[in-house]
C-alpha cells in the first residue's frame, strides 16, 4: 500500500483542505507480505473522523494502513474541522465539500478509483459515523455500504447530551435553532423515517460499545431502520467511546465490505 498526504483547495469552502489517502500499490517483498496494486476502477472508502480528529487521527490511532493492505480498496481521510459534515449557519458548507466536491477532487487527482456504486463506501467514527449515514440516506444512489462506529446519530432526541460536550452557541451555528433540528435534513431518525425507497439504499452496519454513552442512540437508531425496512446490521460489544472499541472495529467494517 501507499500512504500519501495531500493539500488541496476546496472551491466549496474556500480553504486548503488536508487529506489522508491509502491507495493499492504492488510490492514484492524479500520478506513480508505482498500487495497487489490497481491501474482502474478501485474500490474506495470514504472514512471520516470524529469531533477531536482530522484527517490524521485514522492514521495515528489505529492501524488501519496495515489493516488494509490485504484489501483491494483506497480510503480516503478527509479533514472537516468541527462541522458536523453540514452546510453551517456560518456559511462553511461541510456537506456540499464532503458528499459532491470531495468525490470529484479524488477522481480528479486519483483517476484510478471506481466511479461504481457498488464499489463506493463510506465509514466513521461519533460525529464522522453522523456523516457517513447522512451520506448514505441522503446520496444512496452514490453508496453502495454505509458504517458508523459509535455514530452520533439521535441528534434531536439527545440536545442534554450535546450540551454536555459544547456550548449551545456551537450547536446553533451548525445546525440553527436546537428547537429546529427535530425533522429537518439534517435530523437521521428524520431522514430514516421519510426515505422513500429502502430496498435502494445502502447496507448499514452500525457498531457501538455496550459503555459507551450513545449505545441507546445508537440502537434506537437500528430499530428504526429495521422498521422501515433498510438492509442494516447492529453491533455491540464491551467498550466505550474511545479508540480501543474503533481500531478493533474497523477490522469488522473491513471484513463487512461487499468487495467481492
Amino acid at each position: 500500500m501507499a500512504l500519501l498526504q495531500a493539500n488541496v483547495y476546496s472551491n466549496v469552502l474556500e480553504m486548503e483542505v488536508m487529506l489522508d489517502v491509502i491507495l493499492p500499490q504492488t510490492t514484492r517483498k524479500k520478506m513480508g507480505t505482498d500487495t497487489q496494486g490497481a491501474t482502474e476502477d478501485v474500490a474506495v472508502l470514504y472514512l471520516l473522523h470524529g469531533m477531536n480528529g482530522n484527517h490524521s487521527v485514522w492514521q495515528r490511532r489505529t492501524s488501519i494502513e496495515r489493516y488494509v493492505a490485504s484489501y483491494p480498496l483506497a480510503v480516503i481521510m478527509p479533514s472537516t474541522d468541527l462541522g458536523w459534515y453540514t452546510d453551517t449557519q456560518y456559511d462553511m458548507k461541510y456537506w456540499t465539500f464532503i458528499s459532491e466536491e470531495l468525490p470529484a477532487i479524488c477522481h480528479e487527482l486519483f483517476p484510478q478509483l471506481t466511479t461504481k456504486r457498488d464499489k463506493t463506501f463510506a465509514a466513521g467514527l461519533s460525529m464522522g459515523g453522523y456523516g457517513a449515514v447522512k451520506l448514505g440516506l441522503k446520496k444512496a444512489e452514490k453508496f453502495a455500504a454505509i458504517a458508523s462506529l459509535s455514530g452520533g446519530l439521535t441528534l434531536a432526541e439527545g440536545l442534554p447530551h450535546l450540551l454536555e460536550i459544547k456550548s449551545q452557541a456551537y450547536w446553533e451555528g451548525i445546525f440553527g435553532p436546537l428547537e429546529k433540528i427535530k425533522d429537518s435534513e439534517n435530523d437521521l431518525v428524520h431522514l430514516i423515517e421519510n426515505f422513500e425507497a429502502p430496498d435502494n439504499a445502502p447496507a448499514f452496519f452500525l457498531a457501538c460499545g455496550t459503555e459507551d454513552p450513545l449505545y441507546q442512540a445508537n440502537f434506537y437508531a437500528f430499530q428504526k431502520m429495521r422498521e422501515k425496512g433498510f438492509n442494516v446490521i447492529f453491533k455491540e460489544g464491551s467498550g466505550s467511546h474511545n479508540w480501543d472499541f474503533w481500531d478493533d472495529w474497523i477490522k469488522e467494517v473491513l471484513d463487512w465490505l461487499p468487495l467481492g
